[in-house]
């Protein structure tokens, strides 16, 4: 009799976890593919934003000396 009660004890546990697992699955179905799209808009806006920074005239002519002085520099 122990055995037949842990037997379907763990049948049932077991149909439990494949439950919980299946239903998690179902949950995130179709969340990657948004994830993905979410982050390369967010990749782009952020490139854009950082383009317009350094191409913009006051980083332009900072990043110019910059390089002017290192190419200048004596070694």
């Amino acid at each position: 009799m122990y055995q037949a009660v842990r037997a379907r004890l763990c049948a049932l546990v077991c149909g439990a976890r494949t439950a919980l697992r299946r239903r998690g699955a179902g949950r995130d179905a179709g969340m990657v593919t948004s994830e993905y799209a979410m982050g390369i808009v967010a990749a782009v806006a952020f490139a854009v934003v950082l383009y317009k920074v350094v191409t913009s005239g006051t980083v332009s002519a900072e990043l110019q000396g910059i390089v002017k002085r290192a190419l200048d520099a004596r070694m």
